[in-house]
């Protein structure tokens, strides 16, 4: 991975074999970051997603392997008791254009992945909810 800082926007590259949630994370970490809108794209070849059951108040994973490219990835990056805290979903096409996706637990990269990370000048945390089952935006 490499990545470069301009001012409040961060570009990275991300390298075969390398997860990108762990790389979001190492990067919000290293460089302070309280709040954060990310994109990218790119390709992978092995990822878990999860759906959120409203109802059981419970995730639901899914894997996948194979050839994919990103279609999209985008999310938010803030801080939970002090701690990085990365949501993210993806959306990731296969070779015959199918899609799959929602929060991403984890994905590897198969050739490269190309993220922004966009840093806002605040501080925006995190909260459990229990009527809902989420972490949510605390302000």
């Amino acid at each position: 991975m490499e990545y470069k800082r301009y001012d409040n926007t961060i570009i990275m590259r991300l390298d075969p074999a390398e997860e990108i949630c762990e790389k979001l994370l190492y990067v919000a970490e290293k460089e302070n970051i309280m709040l954060a809108q990310i994109s990218g794209l790119g390709a992978i070849n092995n990822f878990t997603t999860g759906v959120f059951d409203t109802v059981n108040k419970e995730y639901h994973s899914n894997s996948f392997s194979g050839a994919f490219e990103i279609v999209s990835l985008t999310g938010t990056l803030t801080r939970k008791e002090k701690e990085p805290y990365l949501h993210v979903h993806l959306s990731a096409g296969d070779l015959k254009g199918n899609v799959f996706g929602g929060h991403l637990n984890r994905a590897i990269v198969s050739a490269t992945a190309e993220i922004v990370i966009h840093i806002i000048n605040g501080n925006t945390g995190r909260k459990y909810s229990e009527e809902i089952g989420l972490n949510l935006f605390e302000f």
